[in-house]
């Protein structure tokens, strides 16, 4: 994103300007770090191409878009965490923003116990609170992720964790309409439906980027941009 860069004008928000345009520059070199260490399992190699029901899925953008981006993640997982605060703001303002394609979070849990339980209780939160909230609390929970690699694979998020986790962002009455879903097993089949898609596309590792169906294989963000803009001219957008 160099024509950031030239962008940047003397003012009150210059220097915002410039720490996003620098933060840009990091997400183009981190998008291929992410994606050749991210967190692996013995899976079949993903597939290229898939039909995806993408209803009742949490996204980010517009319902207009033309493309959709998902991003395969585990709450538990490291690299997904640096994806989603480093990453994925940059994808949202060059991707997302500009009406060229709506981001999507689908559930792949596989590292450990706690991955399983905060993907449904997310699950609960989407159902009850909605999409934005869920967004808020998904963001929350990766800020949360212990940074001592020794917690990566033990159960650290019970369910006072995540409840505790939603209470900074939710008041008490809606936490208890979304702590009664999870009870209730109400996410269990959203959870699960993300879980198969995982399964059927063969995705490796978290993160793991599908556009439109179509595994990413690149390893710059400009590569991201370029698929999704061919991906929209061929839907003659």
């Amino acid at each position: 994103m160099a024509n950031k860069k030239k962008t940047v004008k003397r003012g009150n928000n210059s220097s915002s300007k410039v720490v996003f345009w620098t933060i840009g520059i990091i997400a183009v070199f981190l998008l291929g770090f992410i994606f050749l260490g991210n967190q692996s399992k013995p899976v079949e190699k993903a597939k290229t191409n898939e039909t995806i029901d993408y209803s009742n899925e949490p996204f980010l953008g517009k319902d207009s878009a033309p493309v959709s981006i998902i991003e395969f993640g585990d709450y538990k997982c490291p690299n997904c965490k640096n994806f989603s605060e480093e990453v994925v703001p940059v994808i949202k303002q060059e991707l997302v923003d500009t009406g060229k394609a709506k981001f999507y979070f689908f559930n792949d849990s596989f590292i450990s116990t706690d991955s399983i339980r905060s993907a449904k209780f997310a699950e609960s939160v989407y159902q009850e609170l909605g999409n934005e909230t869920f967004w808020k609390f998904h963001d929350l929970l990766y800020s949360k992720q212990p940074k001592d690699p020794k917690y990566e694979k033990m159960d650290v998020y019970d369910e006072q964790f995540l409840v505790n986790t939603l209470k900074e962002i939710a008041s008490d009455s809606d936490v208890n309409k979304v702590v009664e879903n999870f009870h209730a097993k109400k996410s269990d089949a959203a959870w699960q439906k993300d879980m198969d898609y995982a399964e059927k596309l063969g995705v490796s590792g978290t993160p793991t980027i599908f556009v439109d169906g179509k595994l990413f294989t690149g390893s710059q963000l400009q590569d991201l941009i370029d698929m999704v803009d061919k991906a929209a001219q061929q839907k003659g957008k």
